[in-house]
């Protein structure tokens, strides 16, 4: 349920799109969304209330002066940028087992309730589990429900993209019976296949990784997104979607991966 910051009546987010991340392997799109926040400033409006994700409090992950850097957050939060029509749920912990299609079913009632005109899903997959076509290819891959299809699919094949090949339900025994398969992909399959019945507009953007540094892989992500939707251009040309250098990352990534090595230890 989406709770407001300054409980104030609902905001109008008729028309607006809805991005999120899925928690999936690399966090990859948990932080792309993180290089679309702080990059277009947005405003923090609220949170969702949600029992589905495992409880969290930290400070302020977008702290820009020592004053807001006290400010709170918790695991799912709503920003909103409405001169792009932008609204943006980030989530920061991991669910909690048996609550996966409740958090989907609490969602999308939500996404119908706002009436909004799409969700776009960032998401990653194991890179090892590549078929050999896919190791030959591009390293992205979108998914589209039924229902974005009417919309989206003409400029994804102008953009020469690859929608995500399905694999053979039984392997080697019957190849003909086709099915979706996202290792490591969170909650992906599940929240598209909803969509899907539910007939919500859902891009789902995914990247294929591995554990590790997956700074890399979330500018990747991002520029994919913004190759699409231009949520922020080049700075110098004005026009043309801004590239991986013109992302602004978060204050807090500076202890991404923990505080730096003590001196005593050289």
């Amino acid at each position: 349920m989406f709770i407001s910051c300054d409980d104030s009546a609902r905001p109008e987010f008729k028309g607006f799109t809805l991005l999120m991340p899925a928690v999936s392997v690399g966090n990859v799109g948990q932080l792309a969304v993180d290089l679309v926040i702080s990059t277009l400033g947005m405003t923090k409006i609220g949170y969702f209330y949600t029992d589905c994700l495992v409880p969290m409090v930290g400070n302020n992950p977008y702290a820009t002066t020592e004053e807001n850097a006290t400010e709170l957050c918790i695991n799912a939060e709503v920003y909103a940028l409405p001169s792009k029509e932008l609204v943006v749920l980030q989530i920061r912990s991991p669910f909690i087992k048996n609550k996966y299609r409740h958090f989907c079913n609490v969602l999308l009632s939500w996404v119908k309730s706002c009436s909004f005109a799409r969700v776009v899903l960032l998401s990653s997959s194991h890179a090892y589990q590549r078929n050999d076509h896919q190791l030959h290819t591009t390293s992205l891959r979108y998914l589209l429900s039924p229902a974005a299809e009417k919309t989206v699919r003409d400029l994804m094949q102008k953009l020469n993209w690859i929608e995500l090949e399905k694999v053979a339900a039984f392997p080697e025994v019957k190849d003909d019976e086709k099915v979706l398969h996202i290792p490591g992909g969170g909650i992906t399959k599940l929240l598209f296949t909803e969509s899907c019945s539910e007939g919500i507009q859902m891009v789902v953007l995914l990247k294929f990784c591995s554990e590790g540094d997956n700074i890399p892989d979330a500018l990747v992500l991002a520029d994919y997104l913004n190759e699409w939707l231009q949520v922020t251009t080049d700075q110098q040309s004005g026009s043309s979607p801004a590239k991986s250098s013109k992302w602004k990352t978060p204050s807090s990534w500076k202890l991404l991966f923990g505080s730096g090595l003590p001196p005593a230890l050289f």
